[in-house]
């Protein structure tokens, strides 16, 4: 069966991509907004952010991986709920650049509702292993009634169409686990026998797969960017060299080079699991 489109309202509240954006899908109670952390002291009079909802703090750490911090805000006495959870203990931490707030346009969130909320999208965001989620501990998962549940999947679903079109891939693994071998892409292997790694090429780049290995040493002529790559992906490098995570380029020469140690063209050095070197494929 194909996947039916969907149409996505976005308003530019500020009459510019770079500002604040609330966006909502056709027929869904739920409603989001992307603000950016310097101007949420321009979002004091929107209604929909002092009510209850789930919150989403993106940005990059030192190593410029990209993390996010995942919460929940409930209404207090002073009627606040969103904006103010964020700016009150969030706004001095430096990691986070954006925010993305969830809520409802009916209200309809009570403490159960967020909880499960944020319980879900927070092992959501982990079993993508796109960013980093830099939430301490398990969120409470609440106890909800099966209906209620149903309810709160299928919230779930559209805020996940809603948070990759403002730009957060957030749920989207870098390789679907269908796609290895359900697509037009093949899988792609090293052409250096010392460095048995895998990869495939996707819509975003080219994707070197979790339980590669990669060269031990590198060259001197090895690319600054291919050393900045090895630096910034230390910690899905495992024992031996051996990857513990998926890592996605930009490219295959990229990734070549992060996997060999050296400069590498990617054209020359993947090919298929009968020898066909990318080259030739794309000449086919």
């Amino acid at each position: 069966m194909s996947t039916r489109g969907k149409n996505i309202n976005l308003y530019l509240m500020d009459g510019e991509p770079n500002g604040r954006i609330k966006c909502g899908l056709l027929n869904w109670t739920g409603v989001a907004y992307k603000i950016p952390k310097t101007l949420l002291d321009k979002c004091n009079d929107i209604k929909y952010l002092k009510q209850s909802g789930v919150y989403f703090l993106f940005g990059t750490d030192s190593d410029e991986n990209s993390v996010v911090y995942i919460g929940q805000a409930g209404v207090r006495k002073n009627k606040e709920g969103l904006l103010y959870r964020i700016k009150e203990p969030h706004n001095s931490i430096d990691y986070w650049t954006e925010s993305i707030m969830l809520t409802t346009t009916n209200d309809s969130f009570g403490p159960t509702e967020i909880s499960y909320l944020e319980n879900r999208f927070c092992n959501l965001a982990i079993a993508a292993n796109r960013y980093k989620v830099k939430n301490a501990n398990d969120p409470n998962p609440g106890n909800l009634t099966e209906e209620k549940e149903s309810e709160m999947e299928e919230f779930i679903d559209y805020s996940k169409i809603v948070i990759g079109a403002l730009g957060h891939k957030l749920f989207v693994p870098y390789i679907l686990t269908n796609s290895l071998t359900d697509d037009n892409e093949p899988l792609l292997y090293f052409a250096k026998a010392n460095c048995p790694a895998r990869g495939k090429r996707t819509s975003e780049g080219f994707v070197v797969l979790k339980g590669s290995s990669i060269s031990q040493q590198t060259v001197k002529s090895c690319p600054e960017s291919a050393i900045r790559d090895r630096k910034k992906f230390a910690h899905k490098i495992g024992a031996d060299y051996v990857l513990v995570e998926d890592i996605l380029f930009n490219s295959p020469s990229a990734a070549a080079a992060f996997v060999g140690g050296a400069s590498l063209s990617g054209k020359e050095f993947w090919k298929t699991s009968d020898g066909v070197l990318l080259k030739d494929l794309d000449s086919k």
